[in-house]
């Protein structure tokens, strides 16, 4: 058993012709179609077009590494009825 994965293109017919050699001649075959719909690429935006000033992670990256952030505990809190 062989697996082909390719890319085709629907005409407006609605039909998808396929034509994949496969190296047999004359001889019966199982042939397994199984087709996912293709959602057009969307292309990232950049850092900068997201609103993030240019170098901004580069220049911030590690800068609490000699001072790290300590969160102080929280407190007692009461204890509440649970709800049913």
């Amino acid at each position: 058993m062989q697996s082909i994965k390719l890319r085709s293109r629907v005409g407006e017919d609605g039909i998808l012709h396929l034509e994949i050699p496969v190296g047999v001649t004359d001889k019966d075959l199982e042939v397994m179609v199984i087709f996912q719909p293709l959602e057009p690429l969307v292309q990232m935006k950049t850092l900068e077009e997201l609103g993030w000033p240019a170098g901004f992670f580069e220049q911030t990256y590690g800068s609490c590494q000699d001072d790290p952030i300590v969160i102080d505990s929280e407190g007692v809190f009461e204890q509440r009825e649970e709800i049913l």
